[in-house]
């Protein structure tokens, strides 16, 4: 991997949640080519120490963790873990997050002739809204009680969260997702003010559509044909393409570098090909 510019950021200790997935653990790739300690975590604890191995086999210092960021305790045992291995945390990068198929609806319109026919927003699992509102916001509000702590003497520390297009303007059949991921934009910019006497930075990215494993079955059919879904995403993409995980990585660097964002705080950057610019017409 290249980096699209390069940024000093030796012996800063960046944590990561979500890290055993595609977004996540690119992130922990490209912030180790800087000079940065990565402290990887995930509730699949393989997937976070292949990525931490990976990155170590380059040249980079980095470890995996074992952790459920629904549960303080898993952070609090794993921030001691890391506080030993690497010291205290400089960036945290809430990525954790998702969606689950009890949080969605099969028509993106509702008709009455689809009730007892298709799971319809009646049918929707409250089980289901609660793991997803649980995991985004949840998921996002815990690791930064626990990891923001080490950041309130720092000279210069940044909090990264992971919001969406679905926070601009929602998008049909995932309305508990639309809205957890709106609850992260919001709490970035309280997260902001709140923290805007240290010297914490708090931003947020927001991708617009890039294929992951979580959305993959959504895009693409079996045989690797587009879904009628997929048909409509890139029809109000005005760059009429995905974003390649790759193209993240410049808004991360310059959020990160104090030299170029110093003053910027409270903010959720776009970055999907103009699809929240374009109006349909």
């Amino acid at each position: 991997m290249k980096l699209p510019f390069e940024i000093n950021l030796t012996d800063k200790v960046v944590v990561i949640t979500g890290a055993g997935g595609v977004l996540c653990s690119m992130f922990a790739e490209a912030l180790s080519k800087t000079g940065a300690k990565i402290a990887l975590l995930d509730l699949n604890e393989a997937a976070a120490k292949e990525n931490a191995e990976h990155i170590v086999a380059q040249g980079g210092i980095a470890k995996g963790y074992a952790c459920n960021v629904l549960e303080k305790e898993s952070l609090e045992a794993v921030h001691e873990q890391i506080l030993s291995d690497l010291g205290t945390c400089d960036i945290l990068i809430n990525g954790a997050g998702g969606n689950n198929p009890k949080a969605t609806t099969d028509d993106e319109y509702f008709s009455p002739e689809d009730l007892g026919k298709m799971k319809t927003f009646f049918d929707l699992d409250k089980s289901g809204v609660e793991f997803v509102f649980n995991l985004n916001f949840l998921g996002t509000l815990l690791p930064t009680q626990v990891f923001a702590k080490d950041m309130l003497t720092k000279d210069d520390a940044s909090i990264i969260n992971i919001s969406s297009m679905n926070a601009y303007t929602p998008l049909t059949k995932i309305p508990a997702y639309s809205g957890a991921k709106a609850a992260i934009s919001n709490f970035t910019q309280w997260l902001c003010v709140h923290f805007s006497k240290t010297n914490i930075r708090c931003n947020a990215i927001a991708p617009g559509f890039f294929v992951t494993k979580q959305n993959e079955k959504l895009l693409f059919n079996s045989d690797g044909t587009p879904t009628p879904r997929t048909g409509k995403i890139l029809g109000s993409t005005p760059m009429g393409r995905f974003g390649e995980a790759e193209e993240l990585i410049g808004t991360l660097l310059f959020l990160l570098c104090k030299e170029a964002s110093g003053f910027v705080n409270g903010v959720i950057i776009p970055v999907d090909g103009g699809f929240s610019a374009y109006s349909g017409v």
